[in-house]
């Protein structure tokens, strides 16, 4: 049974993205490793770990509102005009 062309696709991307991360990893600890002037203590490791995972969660929790809100609906009532006549209600003859 072949892969279908989507499949394919997305792992071929997925690879790609993979090899690129890698590589800039492995660029940034060889140039890390050969500069003084770049050298952290521990404080600053210590700074640089809650920056990132307190951004990262940040962004994740922030997404995860979005995600639910779109999912409730709260997004749909905020378009709708609240001063508009309800189409549902006819005025009498």
């Amino acid at each position: 049974m072949a892969a279908k062309p989507a499949a394919v696709v997305r792992a071929v991307l997925l690879a790609l993205i993979c090899a690129a991360v890698l590589a800039f990893l492995f660029v940034s600890a060889i140039s890390g490793l050969e500069t003084e002037f770049a050298a952290m203590n521990m404080h600053g490791w210590l700074a640089l770990g809650l920056g990132a995972g307190l951004t990262l969660l940040l962004g994740v929790g922030l997404m995860t509102l979005v995600f639910f809100s779109a999912r409730k609906g709260y997004d749909d009532r905020v378009a709708e005009d609240p001063m508009a006549p309800d189409p549902d209600q006819r005025e009498p003859d």
